[in-house]
């Protein structure tokens, strides 16, 4: 797997520069990057009609100026929505991005961490609607899919075996995905893991099974610091340009 380095953990911006600007907009990525994160944390959810379209909730009204939930809106709906007047009126006029215009926008130059959206038991098409984006714009190697759903991450090693997985792990969640039971059901290469979670016998656990690492949402210098000394492989963070001078610095 090539998406991960050995010198330095990534720097993964959530859902781009996610303080400064509305998340999950281009704005959000591109000032991102220019922050000097290393990849993009990105959400991804269908449209009624079928369209992977890069948004967190499943309900629009706290991001944008509708109602309702995304699996309800065509794209040409979502299009008509406000994405950045809630976060700034400076911000009004962005739009909800599809995954393809994301991909299409930033192509080679950065890595993605792609979140699949999805919960249910059955296949609502969205892992085969998100691969067909990643191939069409021929970045597969530029990818890593993560999602709490473990069904998600098995349809998607099925499908794609050749782009890594990453199995989200959070405290709140009900014991046996909190645990991560049902992992066996997915190879996977990393597990993406609530920055509380993680001590030195984690990453070790972790390393004897051949796992990267993950640390979400790191966003407290301190913090930064002991995981870095832990050596995660990837700090996921609303601060990109915080997170990039503390490594400059070491």
């Amino acid at each position: 797997m090539t998406f991960f380095r050995t010198d330095q953990p990534l720097i993964l911006a959530h859902r781009g520069a996610s303080r400064i600007a509305p998340e999950n907009t281009l704005t959000a990525f591109r000032l991102a990057l220019e922050q000097g994160a290393d990849g993009l944390e990105l959400d991804v959810r269908l449209s009624r009609d079928g369209v992977p379209v890069v948004f967190h909730d499943a309900e629009l009204s706290r991001t944008t100026d509708g109602q309702g939930r995304i699996s309800e809106k065509t794209l040409a709906e979502l299009r008509a929505l406000d994405a950045g007047r809630w976060f700034d009126p400076c911000f009004a006029g962005e739009q909800i991005p599809t995954l393809e215009e994301v991909l299409k926008a930033f192509g080679d130059q950065t890595l993605y961490n792609i979140e699949l959206k999805t919960f249910g038991v059955r296949d609502d098409g969205l892992v085969r609607a998100v691969l067909a984006c990643i191939r069409r714009q021929g970045l597969a190697h530029r990818t890593l899919l993560s999602s709490f759903n473990p069904l998600a991450l098995r349809r998607a090693w099925r499908l794609a075996p050749e782009i890594p997985r990453g199995l989200l792990v959070d405290l709140d969640l009900p014991l046996p995905l909190r645990r991560a039971w049902l992992a066996f059901l997915v190879p996977h290469q990393a597990r993406h893991l609530q920055f509380r979670m993680i001590e030195e016998r984690t990453v070790s656990w972790c390393r004897r099974r051949g796992l990267a690492v993950m640390a979400w949402t790191v966003n407290d210098p301190q913090e930064a610091e002991r995981l870095i000394r832990l050596r995660v492989d990837g700090l996921i963070t609303d601060e990109p340009a915080l997170l990039a001078h503390l490594l400059g610095d070491r």
